[in-house]
């Protein structure tokens, strides 16, 4: 849960804050106008994927405003080129769209994905949901903010003890059509009962971090940009996200910025159920 707090005092948090509200505004109007069925253009990647004249926008906008915030530290964007990616011991991790899908499905579950990774870790992370108008931002050694900005409220994280259940809330896509998350479910509920939840994209994130998800299985590939500021807000706050061999993922080391799949939990109690009904299905 969060309760409200004064502003932090630090710079980075206070710099970013402005230019990241800015930037769900854009995509929040984008996103307001192809909803109403004004002319809006969405495009093909190679890889197949939809890009959409929002992702560019949100990426024109922040790749420029980092720059100029800091001109030191390069960019990993899904949109913008990253050949150079392997030179960059420090840099930003930035997906300007989050749920591209869930976007043009017209459901508001999409995000913008913020984080900083040093030495392939991630230590500072901020999920921003243009259409709630909050971010949660944070670093990885401290519990992370949650910001309204429609209100200018700040709230901090607060460790909770979770109402007397014993049911496991399960984290799904709407797309989660492998047999496998219904064989990973079964296991646990032999000895839990399991409330499943769909959401898409970083946004099961944020609803884990609110402590409506427990548990968010993923056996199906992402890419960097898509689990680096998940990845550390939750290891802020006691929780994580590991491979499939239950490693903790890195960033920026490998040849593919694509990830296997991932198990994320939101405490250690919650690892221990999740890693070993990952052991147990087919």
């Amino acid at each position: 849960m969060f309760i409200t707090t004064q502003a932090p005092q630090d710079q980075q948090i206070l710099s970013l804050v402005p230019i990241l509200a800015a930037a769900s505004k854009i995509l929040l109007e984008e996103y307001q106008n192809y909803c109403a069925g004004r002319e809006f253009k969405i495009n093909e990647k190679d890889d197949h994927s939809p890009v959409t004249q929002a992702d560019l926008k949100v990426n024109e906008y922040l790749m420029s405003e980092l720059k100029r915030l800091t001109p030191d530290i390069p960019v990993v964007s899904e949109e913008s080129d990253y050949s150079a990616r392997h030179a960059w011991l420090t840099c930003w991790m930035l997906d300007p769209l989050d749920g591209t899908k869930e976007f043009i499905h017209q459901r508001d579950e999409f995000t913008i994905n913020l984080s900083l990774v040093e030495n392939h870790q991630t230590t500072f992370s901020v999920i921003v949901v243009p259409t709630e108008q909050v971010m949660y931002i944070g670093y990885l050694t401290e519990l992370p903010y949650k910001y309204s900005f429609a209100e200018k409220i700040w709230e901090r994280y607060c460790k909770f003890k979770s109402v007397e259940t014993d049911a496991i809330q399960v984290g799904l896509s709407h797309s989660s059509k492998n047999p496998k998350y219904q064989h990973y479910i079964d296991y646990i509920e032999q000895e839990n009962p399991v409330i499943k939840r769909e959401a898409g994209s970083a946004y099961k994130f944020c609803m884990m971090l609110e402590g409506e998800i427990d548990i968010y299985p993923r056996f199906h590939p992402t890419s960097e940009w898509d689990t680096s500021s998940g990845q550390g807000l939750l290891e802020s706050i006691g929780g994580g996200l590991v491979s499939l061999d239950a490693v903790p993922f890195s960033y920026n080391q490998r040849e593919t910025v694509l990830n296997e799949g991932f198990i994320a939990f939101r405490d250690k109690d919650l690892e221990r159920i999740a890693l070993e009904a990952l052991s147990n299905i087919p």
